[in-house]
């Protein structure tokens, strides 16, 4: 099981900072750019968790091959991905949907394994899952995903849920995992197939609606 939680971790940080550099590219920032943007989606969300539940030292600091993955993740973006831009932005969200269904799972498990209560458990791992591409879209002056319509965070809580779900079904636990992100995963990847999204919370000023309404009585 822990091999497996390892190699899950490994790939999940590959494709969060492919995430990072790919926007880093559309916004044509230099090379730290690239670095410091890839850094910050892999490895952002797991630092908050880890800070939060008390879990030193943090990821990233027990195992610095993380922050060589990412180095060598962005510098491969770089040479083999010149134009950005033109690579389908779709490419970018489904990069972003695995590093999220993946880190939310992850992120769960290594709570509950902290100790932590389920709800809390389930919230760190939407945090783990979510936090660093809210960074990264911070830093590229962009409103996070998480806060638009976006089928996101959803999708994280969702994963999370379904990983104590099969946990306390007894499912073996490398099964429990991989449906858990599996299951995540199809949410995030439909909503983006099908542009699903949630309804937007809007507040229409009085002022703003007698103006509409003046303008449909003179059409």
């Amino acid at each position: 099981m822990h091999e497996l939680i390892y190699w899950l971790d490994l790939f999940g940080i590959v494709v969060f900072a492919l995430s990072g550099a790919l926007m880093a590219g559309r916004y044509q920032l230099d090379p730290f750019g690239v670095v410091v943007l890839a850094a910050v989606t892999a490895i952002g969300g797991g630092t908050i968790r880890d800070v939060i539940l008390g879990a030193y030292p943090v990821a990233w600091v027990a195992n610095p091959l993380y922050l060589t993955v990412i180095l060598v993740t962005a510098v491969l973006t770089i040479i083999f991905v010149r134009q950005p831009k033109r690579i389908p932005k779709r490419f970018l969200l489904i990069a972003d949907a695995f590093g999220l269904a993946l880190f939310a799972v992850l992120g769960t498990q290594k709570a509950l394994t902290l100790g932590s209560p389920i709800s809390v458990a389930i919230v760190m791992g939407a945090i783990t899952g979510v936090a660093g591409g809210m960074i990264r879209d911070v830093l590229c002056n962009v409103i996070p995903m998480i806060l638009r319509q976006e089928i996101y965070a959803t999708a994280a809580l969702l994963g999370g849920s379904l990983l104590v779900l099969f946990q306390y079904l007894d499912f073996n636990e490398n099964t429990a995992t991989l449906l858990a992100i599996s299951g995540a995963l199809a949410l995030r990847l439909a909503a983006i197939y099908w542009q699903v999204s949630l309804p937007a919370f809007e507040i229409v000023e009085k002022e703003q609606s007698l103006s509409k309404k003046k303008r449909n009585k003179y059409k």
